[in-house]
């Protein structure tokens, strides 16, 4: 395991993954790793995982998945599989790279996807607990037509020129993922199946005016996990609770953190 600097690039495969790592390195205290929406990017988590190290005195490690941010970009189309690619063969190679020892998943949204899959199909004692913004489970009919009408505003407005302030390669990044969630082939995508093997608690952050989901995907998860879920709502926010309320979301995800890393009332703090 080579050092981690603050910020730079790891080789996963074929791909250079931008990162940047808060805090205390992954051998010194329990390392909370963020893994970011459908349109994110290790620099539009903002200053959250400063907030949340603080919070936690947790290490915080933040990266841009392949096709985003800085890190190398992917071939178009998407595989209407490429949240469980992630999940199966990118995260476990990241995650033993950085020298991840024990800690948390946090994810938003398509990132929230890619730690259930995760979490469900790999029996990973390293990872203590999941924190899921605003999570997909199955696709609903909100959520096509959000996305397609993201799609409408990326070809008529400025969004694209916003973008492209947090992505080398805007175009990669938003055919990639609106392609895919476009494709009528995706209406059947469904990891619910996932939940069932789920061993550590889970948090899930939902907004009360989510735009690209509903309660539905509460639902599931109280259906589907024998593990414990905390449910949280956050009035006033969208599908960005981070950004909209991030005050509260912040309270709640690490206030859940340190009840799960919490050892002999250390808080999971670094000695």
């Amino acid at each position: 395991m080579t050092t981690l600097s603050p910020s730079g690039f790891l080789r996963i495969g074929a791909s250079d993954l931008e990162y940047r790592m808060i805090g205390p390195s992954p051998e010194q205290a329990p390392t909370i790793v963020m893994l970011h929406e459908g349109l994110g990017s290790a620099a539009l988590w903002g200053d959250f995982p400063e907030k949340l190290q603080a919070a936690t005195g947790a290490g915080v490690f933040v990266y841009s998945r392949a096709g985003y941010g800085a890190s190398s970009p992917v071939t178009l189309p998407r595989q209407l599989d490429y949240m469980h690619v992630e999940a199966l063969d990118v995260l476990p190679k990241l995650l033993d790279a950085i020298g991840f020892r024990r800690g948390l998943l946090v994810g938003h949204s398509d990132g929230a996807s890619i730690a259930a899959i995760y979490a469900g199909s790999h029996q990973d004692h390293r990872v203590q607990g999941m924190a899921l913004i605003a999570p997909h489970f199955i696709v609903e009919d909100i959520s096509v037509t959000s996305i397609a009408e993201t799609k409408t505003a990326y070809e008529t407005t400025n969004l694209k020129e916003k973008l492209a302030r947090w992505h080398k390669d805007v175009d990669n990044a938003f055919y990639g993922w609106n392609g895919a969630w476009l494709n009528p082939k995706f209406r059947t995508w469904d990891i619910s199946e996932f939940l069932a093997y789920i061993r550590v608690p889970i948090a899930i952050l939902q907004g009360v005016d989510d735009q690209y989901g509903t309660m539905r995907q509460v639902e599931i998860a109280r259906e589907e996990c024998y593990c414990p879920v905390d449910v949280t709502l956050i009035p006033g926010a969208g599908h960005q609770p981070h950004r909209e309320a991030p005050g509260a979301t912040l309270d709640a995800i690490s206030e859940f953190a340190n009840a799960v890393l919490r050892v002999d009332g250390s808080q999971g703090r670094a000695a």
